[in-house]
């Protein structure tokens, strides 16, 4: 039999709810629904009793025995699931039970019908980037982990920015005093990235992206990188301001002065699972709830007809310009008329 696990926020009361649901239309449907031991436990602590016909992973079964994986949850439980799952053949797909939730592909009102087509296997899998993080000192290497979102240096102490040098591919880019900065994949330009003024970069794109965050410099933007490029953070020793690494706000690391921050693609994507084919845009509009009164989109095909009479190229009385290298040498730029002489 098929097995789903199914990953949940249960400090949340509507998603005790939703797991229970999530379970029984599972069982009701021929798969079994799996659990982790401490979300088993903390499910029959919420609800008097466990929950019926969930097996429980490595005791009654193993990663290598599920199918997938349901998140019942926002960007947050997601993330959670993503620790596990990476480098597994474990596809993710997460029903939105947060406030934005760019990382769910479902609503919670859309439950029943996400269980549906997951029971089905009525979906498709995409690989989202992934970064490797690498923290150095004195060459050595302090810490290695990895991201779906991002890499964020930022300031330990309130009153104290953080100086820091940028750098691409071994290349010195701008140093200069900030909040920190962020590291991202195109996955995380919707989340971190994006508040701290970044671009916002389709998921399909391979790109790196670096933001600083809230710069005392005149040259501070955005900048997005090649997915084969090396992005690297210096901490300065000019001044005693700590500085912290977080990587998806999950797993994080004091840095101390003159640490080195580099940041690579990472071999090893994460999996998740697509039953809707809205494009990235109009997930976008959705999410934020943009503004798109007005338009009025492109002409349909059958639509498209053209113009009833020719249009000139120049119409009459117009002059072009030609540019400086055409005219003899220290002649200056002069306006041509339509019928090429010079206008003086």
């Amino acid at each position: 039999m098929r097995r789903i696990l199914v990953f949940t926020h249960t400090g949340r009361k509507e998603a005790v709810v939703a797991t229970l649901e999530t379970c029984t239309l599972l069982s009701a449907s021929g798969v079994i629904p799996v659990m982790r031991a401490k979300d088993q436990e903390a499910m029959t602590q919420a609800v008097g009793q466990p929950v019926p016909g969930v097996q429980i992973l490595d005791t009654d079964c193993t990663l290598e025995d599920v199918d997938m994986g349901v998140v019942l949850g926002g960007d947050g439980s997601v993330l959670r699931a993503a620790e596990l799952v990476r480098g597994t053949a474990l596809p993710l797909v997460g029903v939105n039970l947060g406030h934005v939730g760019f990382l769910a592909e479902a609503e919670r009102s859309e439950l029943e019908a996400t269980v549906r087509a997951l029971v089905n296997k009525d979906y498709t899998v995409e690989e989202r980037m992934t970064i490797e993080v690498k923290v150095w000192l004195d060459n050595v290497c302090l810490a290695e982990t990895w991201a779906l979102n991002e890499a964020a240096v930022e300031k330990a102490n309130r009153e104290r920015m953080v100086e820091v040098v940028i750098e691409v591919d071994g290349r010195p880019i701008s140093t200069f005093g900030c909040d920190g900065v962020v590291m991202a994949t195109p996955t995380g330009s919707t989340a971190y990235s994006f508040s701290a003024g970044g671009p916002v970069v389709w998921p399909d794109v391979a790109a790196l992206i670096m933001v600083p965050i809230s710069a005392h410099a005149l040259f501070a933007k955005p900048l997005v990188v090649s997915p084969t490029s090396t992005m690297a953070v210096e901490m300065l020793t000019r001044t005693e301001a700590g500085a912290v690494l977080w990587c998806d706000g999950r797993r994080t690391l004091d840095l101390p002065p003159g640490a080195r921050i580099e940041v690579t693609r990472s071999d090893t994507p994460v999996k998740l699972a697509r039953m809707n084919t809205t494009p990235f845009s109009e997930r976008l509009v959705n999410k934020f709830e943009l503004p798109i009164t007005g338009w009025r989109g492109p002409a349909k095909d059958d639509k498209r007809r053209p113009a009833t009479t020719a249009l000139p190229v120049l119409v009459p009385g117009m002059q072009s310009v030609e540019p400086h290298h055409k005219d003899e040498p220290s002649i200056p730029m002069v306006g041509r008329t339509d019928d090429g002489h010079q206008e003086h």
